[in-house]
């Protein structure tokens, strides 16, 4: 088991990539730490499933862009498990609509979901991580970050920050034996894209990647979370591992 007796905090853990890497996470061993916040039902669900399975996990609802909260969420894994060893940035929203159209609204709601977030956790867990001389803290990033996508101006600035967060978090920490990495996907099926993936005409535009595989599964990206989570990284930092059929290597 890859990940045995560690302790994971996974945002938007209840559906999609999250649900996956919470599952993959728990069954390598680790306590995994189911956090959402607009269906916490469904975070329990994931949460009931891991230990149906015979894997340790808990569901805690949180607004992770509220720095109070986002220290009373650390506070209490400390308090319950002792120690924090990997924090998965996941959570995530997209709003897709021409640029002209964004509003100031929808501009903040996506940077304080999908950038803000990432900050605060990364910053309240860090002091833990540097005590104990051991992290990882992992970005789930977009291939908007890297390349344009019309559309999506909000969500490609936030993801676009990850990448930017990530690298200068790399030369603070990497010191302190904290691993920051980032995953980028591919077009993976969750239920963020769900309504993208139904519609024929936005299909088809997308070009097929060399592999031939459209749509990535959030299963894919949940094995390359586990490797970037365990001791096979130890030497790895400030990767942006992209896990998308090939797709940015010829487009």
């Amino acid at each position: 088991m890859k990940l045995k007796d560690k302790v994971a905090i996974v945002t938007g853990g209840s559906r999609g990539i999250g649900a996956a890497i919470c599952r993959a996470y728990a069954k390598e061993g680790a306590t995994v730490i189911v956090v959402n916040k607009n269906h916490p039902e469904k975070g329990v669900e994931v949460a009931n499933q891991i230990k149906q399975a015979g894997g340790r996990a808990q569901a805690i609802a949180c607004d992770i862009s509220r720095p109070d909260a986002v220290r009373n969420l650390v506070q209490e894994v400390i308090k319950q498990h002792g120690h924090i060893d990997i924090l998965v940035n996941n959570a995530g929203t997209l709003i897709f609509k021409n640029f002209e159209d964004h509003t100031l609204e929808e501009w903040d709601f996506t940077i304080d979901t999908n950038l803000k977030s990432a900050f605060l956790l990364s910053q309240a867990v860090v002091p833990y991580m540097k005590n104990q001389h051991y992290g990882k803290i992992i970005f789930i990033s977009s291939l908007a970050a890297i390349r344009g996508i019309g559309g999506a101006a909000a969500y490609s600035a936030s993801k676009g920050g990850l990448l930017a967060l990530a690298k200068s978090m790399v030369a603070e920490l990497a010191v302190y034996g904290i691993n920051i990495n980032l995953i980028t996907p591919g077009f993976t099926a969750t239920p963020m894209n769900q309504e993208l993936r139904n519609d024929p005409n936005f299909m088809r535009q997308i070009k097929p990647p060399p592999s031939g595989e459209l749509v990535m599964q959030p299963e894919d990206l949940a094995s390359a979370a586990v490797y970037l989570a365990s001791e096979d990284s130890r030497t790895v930092h400030g990767l942006d591992l992209i896990v998308d059929g090939g797709a940015a290597a010829v487009q």
